[in-house]
Order: C-alpha cells, then sequence, then structure tokens
C-alpha cells in the first residue's frame, strides 16, 4: 500500500467527523441565525445582538479578568515545577490534573459548599464568633469558580514548554553578567511565549462562554452571555435568537485566537501549540 494511499485513508475519519461535528453545526447556527421561527431568511434576531453588548463587555471582562488571575497564579508555579526533581515533577504535575479527573460539575457543587451561607467557611468563621461572609453569589464567587476550575489549563501549557527549554541558554545568560531577574525577563519568557498563548488561549475561551458557573456561583446575580444563550435554547425555546448569540460567541473566541497566534507566530517554533 503506497504512503499516499495509506495517508487518504487515515484522513477520511477525521474529515467524516469534521465534517459532521464541526461544520455541520456551525452551518446550522448560521441558518438559525439568518432565520426566524418560519424559516425565511430574516435579519430580525442578528439586529437584536446590539442590545446584549453590555452583556457581552461584561462576558470579556471576566473572561479577561479570570485569565489575568491564572497566569499570575500559573506561571510562577509552573516555573517551580520545571526547576523542581523529575520524580517531584511527575508528582505534582499528577496533582495539577487530579481535580480535573472529576466531573466539572462536582467541582463546582464543592466550592458552593465552601462559600456557602452554611459552607465550611462561614461555619469556622462562626466558630470563632464572628459574623457570616457573603460569599456565594456575587461576583468574587463567579471569579474563583473560573481561576479553580480553568487554572489548570494555564499551569500544563506553560509546564510543558519549560520543561523542554535549553538550560544552555539560561547558563549563557549568566556567563554574561544577567542576573536572575534578567534571565526570566530577557530569556525564560520569551522562550516560554508560546506556552504562555496557548494557556490564555484554553483559560479566556471557556471562561468568556461558561454559564454553568455563574449559575451555581453566582445566583443569577451575574450574567454573562453564556447564560443568555442557555436560556435562549433551554427555556425559551428561541433557537434563533440562541444561535445568532451563539454565532456572536464564536466570532469572538476566533478573533481571540487569530489575535494568540499573531503574536505567537514568531514563536510558532519554539514547541508551543496555539490553535
Amino acid at each position: 500500500m503506497s504512503s499516499k494511499l495509506m495517508r487518504t485513508l487515515l484522513d477520511k475519519p477525521y474529515l467524516i467527523w469534521s465534517l459532521l461535528f464541526i461544520i455541520a453545526p456551525l452551518v446550522m447556527v448560521l441558518y438559525y441565525a439568518l432565520t426566524d421561527s418560519t424559516g425565511a431568511f430574516s435579519l430580525k434576531y442578528v439586529e437584536a445582538i446590539p442590545s446584549y453588548t453590555s452583556t457581552i463587555l461584561l462576558s470579556i471582562l471576566y473572561g479577561v479578568f479570570a485569565t489575568a488571575i491564572c497566569f499570575v497564579l500559573g506561571y510562577p508555579f509552573a516555573y517551580f515545577i520545571s526547576k523542581a526533581k523529575l520524580n517531584t515533577q511527575s508528582t505534582i504535575v499528577l496533582l495539577v490534573m487530579l481535580p480535573m479527573w472529576m466531573n466539572f460539575l462536582i467541582r463546582t457543587y464543592s466550592l458552593m459548599t465552601i462559600l456557602g451561607d452554611s459552607g465550611i467557611i462561614n461555619t469556622v468563621l462562626n466558630a470563632l464568633g464572628l459574623e457570616s461572609a457573603k460569599l456565594i453569589n456575587t461576583g468574587g464567587a463567579v471569579m474563583l469558580g473560573m481561576v479553580y476550575n480553568f487554572l489548570p489549563f494555564m499551569i500544563l501549557p506553560i509546564y510543558s514548554v519549560l520543561s523542554k527549554m535549553d538550560h544552555s541558554l539560561i547558563e549563557a545568560a549568566q556567563d554574561l553578567g544577567s542576573n536572575r531577574f534578567q534571565v526570566l525577563k530577557r530569556v525564560v519568557f520569551p522562550l516560554s511565549l508560546p506556552g504562555v498563548l496557548s494557556g490564555i488561549t484554553m483559560v479566556f475561551v471557556p471562561c468568556v462562554s461558561t454559564f454553568y458557573i455563574t449559575q451555581k456561583l453566582g445566583g443569577g446575580q451575574i450574567v454573562l452571555i453564556g447564560d443568555v444563550i442557555e436560556t435562549q435554547f433551554q427555556n425559551a425555546n428561541n433557537y434563533n435568537l440562541g444561535a445568532s448569540l451563539s454565532f456572536v460567541l464564536m466570532v469572538l473566541i476566533l478573533i481571540s485566537l487569530g489575535i494568540m497566534n499573531y503574536f505567537g507566530a514568531d514563536n510558532e517554533n519554539e514547541g508551543g501549540v496555539i490553535l
């Protein structure tokens, strides 16, 4: 069997999968976005998108802040892991991945148990004679849920790049008189940029589109674009408006991926995966 025929046969399952579960859903979303309830062509629901501008901007704001927090927490931790012994690295990576083995709903419910009005934190505060704190159904609880659930997606790509870094470059910078901060700024961080961009993409995209975290930890007080879309599909049975908003969300995600790829183009050969 020729190599060309082998490649053709291996490509077919992926092409079929892409057509059924990627291209077809996108076409269906576009169809519902550009039609009304009768199936006739209409821009009614597309024209309704500007009325949700504040919700879209709020979703972007939460996504940006959650991504920034994940980066501030994740980069030093990934750097620490890459400097540890190999056995220690394996153990820590396992601990980072361990929460991801649990169902997403269970992880979110565990935060509800911790942050609830009668949760663990308030129980401890009451035992110390302090007043209960309003922790759940707040913007802070939603932000905490995003960071908790998506932090591993920031840590692992950065660690993957840092662990493969050529340490002779660091030694060369030190030999040339660079201190630790200069080495981190001029050598380590630029070389780890592909992993950083991958982590940013992998955290920002689900944060912008999330709806379950806001429902359980926000208590309906925080409404993001994912909540609106979920409501239109599940409760209002308004597939057309839901599809229009979903299409906007997909465009937003593609823009963010394009930006990440653009800034990562100069580092595409360093081992990072952006898209």
